[in-house]
């Protein structure tokens, strides 16, 4: 980690609890590298996530931190957002933190389209709690629920995030750090619903249990396996079977919630004015 980061770092907490080879330390530096470069004020960043190996980040961030309940980590920043409309709020959590327990809450919230960035660090397995099958694990993938192949369709995180009204969402994996810190700050610079669907490795249970041993395997995985959005877009469907298909997939201005708010909340002050309303509970 180099010195200008460490301004963002809580020390005094390390070392981290993640596993030798997991990809969550790469997207902790990927972020930190996106916020200095965008010269972000960090008393003016909140970092909020819920339960699991890649929600413990925060406690490792010196940013407004909250480590909140399962499935709930948009909820609070939702609430935050809404007190502090000026704060960059950024969710960070897994795939079955939230797209399974998490799931209602991520789809409402790109309907809303309020301004903040939702980092899914997909894994496709639940590495805290014993390496489950997750919403993403691909099919026939091994797991400690799924020892003969997972039989359930996976979610595919940005067609759910487009189709429910995110107004940007992007894909990329932890082989393509410099991608990752581009699409970072495209989408905490974007005013709106942002989603970054993360590609990661976890070798202590995806891996182990699917024939790859070490982070390094996986990582020439990401590597011999995605195809840039640009590519993809003239394959076949049958081509691009089980391949990572990465880039900017939906980039779009639109009405953002917080705004929304502020607006109402002003028309009905106008309104109250005129009607001589005494806010104190007198007419």
């Amino acid at each position: 980690m180099t010195g200008e980061l460490l301004e963002y770092i809580r020390l005094e907490r390390f070392p981290t609890v993640w596993c030798p080879g997991c990809g969550n330390g790469t997207i902790f530096r990927a972020f930190l590298e996106a916020v200095h470069s965008l010269g972000i004020d960090k008393n003016e960043v909140a970092v909020v996530s819920g339960i699991g190996c890649s929600s413990r980040i925060t406690g490792y961030m010196d940013f407004n931190t909250m480590h909140t309940l399962h499935g709930r980590a948009i909820a609070f920043a939702t609430g935050v957002k809404l007190a502090r409309p000026e704060f960059r709020v950024i969710v960070m959590g897994g795939d079955g933190d939230l797209l399974a327990i998490g799931g209602n809450h991520f789809i409402h919230a790109c309907r809303r389209n309020i301004d903040m960035t939702v980092l899914v660090f997909n894994n496709g397995v639940y590495g805290m709690t014993g390496g489950q099958h997750s919403p993403t694990s691909p099919m026939k993938m091994k797991s400690t629920t799924a020892p003969y192949g997972n039989l359930d369709k996976p979610f595919d995180v940005v067609k759910l995030a487009i189709s429910a009204g995110a107004t940007y969402v992007a894909r990329v994996t932890t082989y393509h750090y410099d991608l990752m810190v581009k699409y970072l700050k495209n989408a905490m610079e974007h005013k709106g619903f942002s989603v970054v669907d993360i590609f990661t490795q976890c070798p202590t249970y995806y891996g182990r249990y699917n024939g790859m041993h070490d982070g390094s395997e996986m990582l020439d995985f990401f590597k011999r396996n995605s195809i840039p959005l640009s590519r993809a877009v003239k394959m076949r469907e049958d081509e691009l079977k089980e391949k990572i298909v990465i880039g900017e997939f939906v980039k779009m201005d639109k009405k953002e919630y917080t705004e929304l708010y502020s607006e109402l909340k002003s028309r009905l002050t106008k309104e109250k004015v005129e009607a001589g309303v005494n806010f104190e509970g007198g007419v």
